[in-house]
């Protein structure tokens, strides 16, 4: 039988990462850690741990001792080429990050991303309306990373105006290197001459007709090198063309890459991400509260939406093992299964969660949800039923 798409495990984090491998059975390394953890807005959070400190210590330095040794243990979870993510608001972006940059060093840092989790800007209290939060993206080795910065989703098919004949859309960029720093010095095999005709737009490496001998300069009219190779323009001269163009010093010829939208039937083409993630995009706390309340009720106050995680989720290979040690509402798993019944994956996912009380009087205790694991548990549980990919609970009690 297949292992299912989630797994949940209900215990204090910090007792069941260490063991988490003997729990469940499987010692195979997380290609992806991604958390939510308190964000310490003032109100006492549920890992309080047993922080050594007196009366001076500051709830940001018990909140950091409270994080490091979890940090610690997921480093030692993730895989060589994995990555951990972590959303945070400015309570604590700071301090995280100087904590990430000790436990994971400062080097594997990959993005602090900005999210725009609440367009409106929250409108309550003085000061201005805070309209967004953190996630920091750091590797456990950025040289073996495989975490892929870019998507699909943000391709758009108006960034490819020309149209060839036989449908297919593509965009012109120059074949030079706009980019000073690769020049005829640090860069000597990639300045050479080519030959374009501007009538008929051929380009090839070789003279030809009433072709024209095209050196690859700036703007400036200083020496330039070229993005291609000669082998890689003799092997695809279809995708360059030469046209006439307006310079500094009046007209001239240069020669221009044909960037298809997709260069073959499979498509496949994908777009760096930026560091700003729009609501529009990954959606916002009132659509995560929105599809929570689908699926198991108005129980949480403030979920992550699916879609900020199946951005995420985007950027791994589609086996990822992604673990999800702050698990909360359990937004984490239903988007590894959104994403995996969307294009075929086979992602694996385990929750942790502690069985912290629901607050008193909350919308969760009166849906009958004791604690915030019964939440997690009870999504789970109905993201298996609705979207598939099964549910099993493993024990952390020591037997």
């Amino acid at each position: 039988m297949a292992e299912p798409w989630n797994t949940f495990v209900e215990g204090d984090n910090l007792d069941v990462l260490p063991r988490l491998a003997q729990i469940a059975g499987d010692a195979a390394p997380y290609d992806l850690v991604y958390i939510d953890p308190p964000y310490n807005t003032g109100n006492d959070f549920a890992y309080r741990d047993d922080i050594r400190g007196d009366a001076t210590t500051s709830r940001h330095q018990a909140w950091v001792a409270m994080m490091r040794p979890r940090l610690v243990h997921a480093r030692e979870l993730l895989a060589d080429t994995g990555a951990i993510a972590v959303s945070i608001d400015d309570n604590e972006a700071a301090h995280l990050r100087l904590l990430m940059d000790e436990v994971y060093g400062e080097p594997q840092r990959l993005a602090q991303v900005v999210v725009n989790h609440n367009p409106k800007g929250r409108q309550l209290g003085r000061g201005f309306a805070t309209s967004h939060e953190y996630l920091l993206v750091y590797a456990k080795d950025a040289r073996r990373c495989v975490l892929d910065a870019s998507s699909a989703e943000t391709v758009r098919e108006s960034d490819f105006p020309q149209i060839a004949p036989d449908g297919r859309r593509f965009r012109h960029l120059p074949l030079r290197n706009t980019n000073k720093k690769f020049n005829p010095v640090t860069a000597r095999t990639l300045h050479f001459s080519v030959w374009g005709d501007p009538e008929t737009g051929e380009v090839r490496t070789e003279p030809f007709g009433d072709a024209q001998e095209i050196t690859p300069v700036f703007g400036d009219g200083t020496p330039a090198v070229w993005r291609w190779s000669r082998p890689r323009i003799d092997e695809r001269p279809d995708d360059l063309v030469c046209r006439r163009i307006k310079g500094r010093a009046g007209e001239r010829v240069d020669v221009f890459q044909r960037d298809w939208l997709h260069r073959d039937e499979s498509g496949g083409r994908r777009k760096k991400l930026t560091t700003i993630w729009l609501a529009a995009e990954v959606g916002s706390t009132d659509t995560a509260v929105a599809e929570l309340k689908q699926i198991v009720g108005h129980v949480f106050e403030s979920p992550k939406p699916t879609g900020l995680l199946r951005r995420l989720l985007g950027t791994m290979p589609d086996d990822a093992r992604v673990l999800d040690f702050f698990a909360g509402s359990g937004t984490t798993g239903h988007a590894v299964a959104l994403q995996n019944a969307a294009d075929g994956g086979t992602r694996r996912c385990v929750s942790i969660n502690s069985a912290e009380p629901t607050r008193v009087g909350s919308n969760a205790q009166v849906a009958g949800y004791a604690t915030v694991a019964d939440i997690t548990r009870a999504r789970l549980q109905a993201v298996a039923d609705t979207v598939g990919g099964g549910y099993q609970e493993l024990s952390a009690v020591c037997t």
